[in-house]
């Protein structure tokens, strides 16, 4: 079956979209001076005191959404189960920094940082099941 012309759009969209994650993850882990000047005292202290289970699940969300665009433009059937660690990675990470860490990300960045999340698990779902329709019509195999 011929791509439809919205695979490309969505499969580039989302790839830029996830590019600005996996940057943030990158600048993040690497120290990046620069970067992290935008960062108070207090952030700069949750993501050094972080769990190395909570770098992981970030790491499986930012990679597995950067994966799961990647898949959709080659029309991979994989892609699904990509978005669906990419989920499982927010997930993990948000309970982490909304629920165990002291102060929580909430304290750090306010009402913010729940409603970018939010925003980042409502794309990272509208992408797994823009996914299985396109599993569904054939598209990805």
């Amino acid at each position: 079956m011929k791509r439809p012309w919205h695979l490309w759009v969505i499969g580039i969209l989302s790839l830029l979209w996830n590019a600005g994650g996996a940057y943030d993850y990158l600048m993040s882990q690497t120290h990046n001076a620069d970067y992290l000047a935008m960062l108070g005292p207090e952030q700069l202290a949750f993501l050094d005191n972080a769990p190395m289970w909570f770098d992981v699940a970030w790491a499986f969300g930012v990679w597995g959404s950067i994966a799961g665009s990647l898949l959709l433009l080659a029309t991979s059937r994989h892609a699904l189960t990509t978005f669906a660690l990419s989920l499982a990675g927010l997930v993990v990470s948000a309970i982490y920094s909304w629920g165990i860490a002291d102060p929580s990300m909430i304290d750090l960045a306010g009402a913010f940082s729940v409603i970018f999340s939010a925003a980042i698990c409502l794309i990272i779902i509208l992408l797994w099941v823009y996914a299985r329709a396109m599993i569904r019509r054939g598209v990805l195999r």
